[in-house]
């Protein structure tokens, strides 16, 4: 079956996704999530991608990145992917592939989906079961974007900034979007929006893609993200 089109679109942020091969361990100590990280930092700043959001899970990374042009995220995870995979094949002694295909990346409707996509990644390791709340896992970047820990990687999307007035402010209002559990159906949406290459993105959105690139994208029922625009922080 051939590959489907990607649309990379300079300044909007998109869901990326990459996993190992067969489901397999791609992180299998504190040193290697690290590694990771500051390969990460560097391939993002050297290509011009903005990361926003991130989980490093043991077996697959989730990204929500804001290309500068449209071969930015291809290029950042090409050099990532290659990098890190030396990396590992060195240090364990091992050889051949690390990850599974080609990764995963869909456009995200961000004055409606931003911050559901946001909750989504930063909530994996709680859904997996791994911990209780989204602070308690290490290698996400909700440490950064709900606590103030500071993070060079990560970059405020103007969404997450227009939050409130102060960080303080800021920090809390975003810790407040985690008060209401993402639905089932946003959390189904997004899945299958990401699996199957279509954008994470209402009616209008889709429209707007399909018009841009001459092609036909077939629609999900979506329910949104309904503090993603319009919020005052408390």
């Amino acid at each position: 079956m051939p590959r489907s089109n990607r649309h990379f679109i300079p300044n909007i942020p998109f869901h990326v996704v990459q996993r190992g091969n067969n489901h397999s361990i791609c992180f299998f100590n504190y040193n290697d999530y690290v590694a990771y990280l500051a390969m990460l930092k560097k391939s993002a700043a050297e290509q011009g991608c903005k990361v926003h959001a991130l989980i490093l899970m043991t077996n697959h990374v989730h990204l929500l990145v804001t290309p500068q042009d449209k071969h930015s995220i291809s290029k950042m995870m090409q050099c990532l992917g290659t990098n890190y995979v030396l990396y590992i094949n060195r240090t364990y002694g091992r050889s051949g592939t690390l990850w599974e295909g080609r990764f995963k990346a869909v456009l995200v409707d961000s004055e409606r989906y931003f911050f559901a996509v946001s909750r989504y990644i930063e909530l994996n390791p709680v859904r997996a079961n791994m911990v209780n709340t989204p602070a308690d896992y290490r290698w996400s970047s909700f440490h950064h974007n709900a606590l103030g820990i500071d993070s060079s990687l990560i970059t405020p999307h103007p969404l997450y900034t227009n939050l409130a007035m102060d960080q303080e402010q800021r920090l809390a209002a975003y810790r407040d979007l985690f008060c209401e559990a993402l639905s089932d159906e946003d959390i189904l949406m997004i899945r299958q929006s990401t699996n199957r290459g279509q954008p994470i993105g209402n009616e209008s959105f889709v429209a707007g893609i399909e018009h841009q690139f001459k092609t036909k994208l077939a629609k999900l029922k979506h329910g949104g993200d309904r503090k993603s625009f319009g919020f005052n922080a408390r």
